[in-house]
């Protein structure tokens, strides 16, 4: 019979993101961290800053240090609450490398190389290593190490949890139901935020340019200015199309998320009014949003000492777990128990 999570007084939720820039920008906040925060309440939610992940790519140790500590500022800056969320790195509980590397023998050379995120990267020119090669595969530990029901992603994410469900079903054939299957999560009305000079692209740290992106932790006239720049059209209607008028659709979809008030309503509100009025209606908005953000922020990265003891307490929690899920799959593949 299929393996159900673990007995919890909620069902279980996981989600990360790697520490790969000094600020997450607009993007992960409105389409990803608020829906983290609203999670919390159906939800046993586990939120890691994937540290190991972001060694695929070369990186100064301290500033991977500093990054790892401004992620996880981030998280709870936006709201996550570690009294009902464990917030931790992923480092920190050695059962994502172990369980990684079980996963990684159990996927095939030529369906790692098929693998579109490395194929993507490799193209563009980046380092191959193997770790980039792997990286699916400890994605996947990440995900099954906390017998987690669900992951939340948007629509056009569904598809990266695919080789995660294929791994757990594979392993559950050949040693016997140990791993539970998690369902994609799909967040309703989940905020796809574009770039601001590309809106037919989405806002991207790697992908988007400076102007392009607004950083959590830019300066607020920094980031008005982004906005006012940000590309538009030429017909001067603010009008929500985002086939017809992408730029223009992208600050209507930021504004809504972050006023509450509906896009359609907003559009109608501009009627007789030009983009420079709508731009600077969002940039308002914007900052209004990200002010006690960045000052929260501020006071968590002024005090690292009680930001590690905070990771240390996420960690702790999701040891637990971990150890569980490790004790069961060293089981059913047959490695000894440990003598100590």
């Amino acid at each position: 019979m299929p393996v159900t999570p673990a007995p919890a007084a909620l069902p279980r939720i996981l989600s990360g993101m790697q520490p790969t820039s000094d600020s997450l920008h607009l993007g992960n906040y409105l389409g990803a961290l608020v829906n983290w925060v609203k999670l919390q309440d159906d939800f046993d939610a586990y939120y890691f800053v994937a540290d190991l992940h972001a060694l695929t790519v070369p990186t100064d140790p301290e500033v991977l240090r500093r990054r790892t500590r401004a992620t996880a500022a981030q998280y709870l800056a936006a709201g996550v609450d570690v009294t009902r969320s464990a917030v931790f790195c992923q480092s920190h509980v050695t059962e994502h490398a172990e369980l990684g590397w079980v996963m990684n023998c159990l996927t095939a050379d030529g369906e790692a190389r098929r693998m579109t995120q490395f194929k993507d990267k490799v193209a563009k020119g980046q380092n191959a290593n193997v770790g980039l090669l792997t990286y699916p595969m400890l994605m996947a530990a990440d995900i099954l190490m906390y017998d987690a029901a669900y992951v939340p992603v948007g629509e056009d994410q569904r598809q990266h949890l695919e080789i995660t469900r294929d791994l757990a079903e594979r392993f559950n054939t050949r040693f016997g139901e140990t791993l539970v299957v998690p369902d994609a999560y799909i967040v309703k009305g989940a905020a796809k935020i574009m770039d601001l000079q590309d809106p037919t692209s989405k806002m991207s740290k790697t992908g988007s340019s400076p102007k392009g992106l607004i950083d959590l932790m830019q300066d607020p006239a920094k980031i008005a200015k982004n906005i006012r720049s940000a590309v538009t059209d030429t017909d001067g209607e603010v009008r929500y199309d985002p086939e017809n008028k992408p730029g223009v659709s992208n600050l209507l979809v930021i504004h809504s998320v972050l006023s509450g008030t509906p896009v359609e309503e907003l559009a109608d509100s501009f009627a007789g009014r030009g983009y420079g009025d709508l731009k600077k209606e969002v940039a308002d908005v914007v900052v209004d949003r990200l002010t006690p953000f960045q000052k929260q922020l501020a006071e968590l990265l002024g005090d690292p000492a009680e930001l590690d003891r905070i990771l240390a307490a996420g960690a702790d929690q999701a040891r637990e777990v971990a150890q569980a899920t490790m004790a069961r799959v060293r089981a059913a593949v047959g490695l000894l128990p440990s003598a100590r």
